[in-house]
C-alpha cells in the first residue's frame, strides 16, 4: 500500500515527515512525502521555521498523484494560509481517504501554525477529510470550546463534525486526570471510548505517530475503530520504547511490526491495479489475490480480501480489506493445490478467454482444466465446493503443478482462469508474460 505524508520536517526525525515515514516503514507500507515547511528545531529547543512556496506544495502533491496509487493520506503542519490554500485545490476533487492531525504547536515550543491561517484551515481542510485527530487542546480550538469532561470531548467532537469532518477522534492525553487515558471516537453518529494507562513521561513524536498509524490501517482497508485502537496500542508501545537520543525529550521510537506474508500481497496488489489494460481481465464476478501461510491447513492460514479487485470503467480498484479468511473461492483453489504441491501458495483469478489460454500455452506455461457439466450434484449444492472440487480434478494425475487451472463455466456459472504461484510476486511475473 502507498501513504502520502503531506507535514513539516522535523531535523530531530521525532514527528513531522521523518517521524511519519518511519513510522509507514514500521507497519509495511510505502511512504511518500510532500514537504510544506522546513523546521529547525531538537528535542530541547524550537528554534525556526520557513514555509515551502505554495507552487512548490502543488508541484510536489500532482508529481506524486500521477506517478502512484495512492491509498491514504495524512495531513499534518500547515504553516500558513497560503499552504493550506494550495492543499485544497490539489486534493479537492480525490475521493483518497485524508487524515487530518491538526499540529498547531510543537512539544518544544514552536508555532506550527501561523494564526491568520487558522479560519482557513477549518474552513477548507476539516471538510475534506475522512477522519480528524486533534488532542484536548486542538479539539477545543477548533470547535471553540471548553474540554473539561467526557460530555465535553463529545460536544466538541459532535461541532467539528458539523464542520464537515466526516469522523473525529479526540485523543485525551491532555488536561483530562486520572490514571487512564480516554480517546473518544465520532464514527459518524456513534460514540466510541478507547482508554489505555497515563503515561508518567512526555515525549516527542506520540501524535505523529498516532496519525500516521492511522492513516497506514485505513490504506491497508481496515474499518475505523479496528485502525484507531491499532494506532492506539502502536503508539502507547511506541511512546513506551521512547529513546532519548538528545539532550531533551525522549524521542517515541516503532517497532516493526510487518506481517510479511499480508505486506508482499499487499505490495503485489497495488503492482496488480496499475498493469496496463489490466481492467480487460477482470471477470463479471471481479478478481481476488490472495497468499497462504506455508502448509496451510484451512482458509483461515489463507489472506486474501473480503472484498475484490473490481473494474471501474478503465481502471481497477480495489474494494475491501485484507484478512486472513477474507477469501473464499481463489483461497479454496491455493488450499487445495498446496496440499499436493506445498510450493504453491498464492493464487488470482481472471477472466476466461481462449486467446488467454493459447497465449498462457505459447509462452510455455503448464495448464490443466475441468468440465464444470461433470461436477457431482452433491458437490454443485454444497456452497463454496466447487472450487475445491475442480481443482482436485484438474490436478489428480499431474507430477508437478499446473501454472493456471481454468474452466469454461457452465449453467449460470461464470468460465474462470486462475493463475497459481509460489508467491505473489511470481503470479505477477506470470501476468506480464500472459498478456503481452
Amino acid at each position: 500500500m502507498h501513504v502520502l505524508s503531506i507535514a513539516g520536517s522535523d531535523p530531530s526525525s521525532g514527528a513531522g515527515i521523518q517521524g511519519d515515514i518511519k513510522t509507514f516503514h514500521a507497519l509495511g507500507t510505502y511512504g511518500l512525502s510532500v514537504i510544506t515547511a522546513v523546521t529547525s528545531q531538537n528535542t530541547s529547543k524550537f528554534f525556526g521555521v520557513e514555509p515551502v512556496s505554495p507552487s512548490l506544495v502543488k508541484s510536489q502533491i500532482r508529481s506524486v498523484l500521477e506517478d502512484f496509487q495512492i491509498d491514504a493520506i495524512k495531513i499534518g503542519m500547515v504553516y500558513n494560509k497560503q499552504t493550506i490554500q494550495a492543499i485544497y485545490s490539489e486534493l479537492r476533487k480525490i475521493e483518497i481517504p485524508i487524515i487530518l492531525d491538526p499540529v498547531f504547536k510543537s512539544t518544544t515550543g514552536g508555532i506550527l501554525q501561523m494564526e491568520n491561517a487558522f479560519s482557513d484551515f477549518k474552513m477548507l481542510l476539516v471538510p475534506l477529510v475522512y477522519v480528524i485527530t486533534p488532542n484536548i487542546m486542538e479539539a477545543e480550538k477548533i470547535a471553540n470550546v471548553k474540554i473539561e469532561s467526557l460530555d465535553d470531548m463529545k460536544k466538541a467532537a459532535i461541532k467539528i463534525q458539523k464542520i464537515g469532518a466526516k469522523n473525529v477522534i479526540i485523543k485525551g492525553g491532555h488536561f483530562l486526570k486520572g490514571d487512564k487515558v480516554s480517546d473518544l471516537l465520532l464514527d459518524g453518529k456513534e460514540f466510541r471510548i478507547f482508554s489505555h494507562s497515563r503515561m508518567k513521561f512526555e515525549s516527542h513524536g506520540g501524535g505523529c505517530t498516532f496519525s500516521a498509524a492511522l492513516c497506514a490501517n485505513i490504506a491497508k482497508g481496515k474499518k475505523l475503530s479496528e485502525a484507531i485502537d491499532f494506532a492506539r496500542i502502536f503508539t502507547v508501545d511506541s511512546m513506551r520504547n521512547a529513546a532519548k537520543i538528545g539532550r531533551g525529550l525522549p524521542i517515541t521510537k516503532t517497532k516493526n511490526v510487518i506481517d510479511e506474508i499480508e505486506n508482499k500481497l499487499s505490495e503485489a496488489i497495488s503492482e496488480f491495479c496499475v498493469i496496463n489494460s489490466i481492467y480487460e481481465y477482470i471477470p463479471e464476478c471481479q478478481t481476488n489475490f490472495v497468499y497462504s501461510t506455508s502448509n496451510p491447513d484451512s482458509l483461515k492460514d489463507i489472506i486474501g480480501l473480503e472484498g475484490r479487485i473490481v473494474r471501474t470503467g478503465k481502471f481497477v480498484t480495489v474494494a475491501g480489506n485484507l484478512k486472513y479468511g477474507g477469501s473464499k473461492h481463489v483461497a479454496s483453489a491455493v488450499l487445495e493445490m498446496s496440499k499436493k504441491f506445498p510450493s504453491v501458495r498464492s493464487g488470482l483469478n481472471l477472466k476466461y478467454d481462449e486467446k488467454t489460454i493459447k497465449n498462457a500455452i505459447s509462452k510455455g506455461f503448464k495448464t490443466s482444466s475441468y468440465d464444470r457439466d461433470k461436477e457431482p450434484k452433491i458437490i454443485s449444492e454444497k456452497e463454496g465446493s466447487t472450487i475445491s472440487w475442480g481443482t482436485k480434478i484438474s490436478i489428480s494425475k499431474l507430477k508437478t503443478p499446473p501454472d493456471i487451472i481454468y474452466h469454461k463455466g457452465g449453467f449460470g456459472k461464470e468460465a474462470m482462469i486462475i493463475i497459481f504461484g509460489k508467491n505473489p510476486k511470481n503470479i505477477l511475473g506470470k501476468i506480464s508474460k500472459i498478456i503481452t
